[in-house]
């Protein structure tokens, strides 16, 4: 490329700094991804500040802390997206509305918790991106890689509503954000807990730990193959995480605060190694599912 092809000079302000983004894909992908999961904290926070203040004393953990926090501005469709979301499980009728939103809440959570451990992944495809744009090689933008990676959580936030319309349904336990307690929340701790300890697990870890070696091998310049990468690794992600989002069951499908916990403890396990925070997490859960049972029994 020649310098002539550099010059931006011709352009005003705002032409110059979008150019400037074409030239470095690395710099939209971390601007476009920052923005998202800015966004979505934004609007798990605000419904969060909702869900507290609609619940009686003594609901769900942090309720007392996110009571005394002011309320964030909400559009009026994000409104009847919470409202959809606390409307109690229906036993019977329509629930597409509601599954809707639910999805979009799943979906949000995965947003904010889990696409910040996929930025190893997503910095590691820029690097090889950038080595072959060097050697004048044509270069599918990372944006396509992370919108593979989205569409799994996507389809694991469609799961993840089936399961809380089923849950919520039967064990009557009210509203759907609220936690589930007794027997069914001593078994989705127990799920999280024991599948820390499986070989699975540390399979999917390895993967999302060294995403190089896939991302290298896998490498392509057609679209579609590297938004099927971006599913791979969405796969591999999901398998590492989905039994830690059965958590969110026990102590409220919008308790912003696990969620960020959550979201912190995904981030370092896939950046140390070994078994130890994996094995401790388990234990931890394990310990815990084993409480909940004696209190509710």
């Amino acid at each position: 490329m020649t310098g002539q092809e550099h010059d931006f000079s011709h352009l005003d302000r705002a032409g110059r700094a979008t150019a400037g983004l074409a030239r470095s894909p690395r710099l939209a992908v971390t601007l476009a991804i920052g923005a998202g999961i800015a966004l979505a904290w934004l609007i798990l926070a605000a419904m969060a500040i909702r869900g507290a203040e609609s619940r009686v004393a003594g609901g769900a953990p942090g309720d007392a802390l996110l009571k005394g926090l002011p309320r964030l501005p909400l559009p009026e469709f994000v409104d009847r997206l919470f409202a959809l979301c606390l409307t109690p499980a229906p036993l019977a009728g329509s629930a597409g509305p509601q599954a809707l939103a639910l999805v979009l809440m799943w979906f949000l959570m995965a947003v904010a918790a889990m696409l910040p451990s996929a930025a190893p992944m997503i910095r590691t495809y820029c690097e090889i991106a950038d080595t072959a744009r060097i050697k004048r090689e044509p270069v599918v933008h990372p944006l396509v890689l992370v919108a593979g990676y989205l569409a799994t959580w996507l389809a694991a936030s469609v799961a993840f509503t089936a399961l809380t319309l089923a849950v919520y349904g039967f064990a009557a336990s009210g509203q759907v954000l609220d936690p589930v307690i007794g027997l069914a929340g001593a078994v989705a701790l127990a799920i999280a807990g024991l599948y820390q300890f499986s070989g699975l697990k540390q399979a999917c870890l390895k993967k999302c730990r060294n995403p190089f070696s896939i991302l290298f091998a896998n490498w392509s310049a057609q679209p579609w193959r590297i938004f099927r990468l971006g599913l791979q690794q969405g796969v591999w992600c999901l398998g590492c995480c989905w039994a830690l989002m059965l958590v969110m069951f026990a102590v409220g499908a919008m308790n912003i605060f696990w969620m960020a916990l959550i979201g912190l403890f995904t981030l370092i396990e896939k950046q140390t190694t070994g078994r130890v925070a994996s094995q401790t997490a388990g234990a931890i859960l394990l310990v815990w599912a084993a409480a909940l049972l004696l209190v509710s029994a």
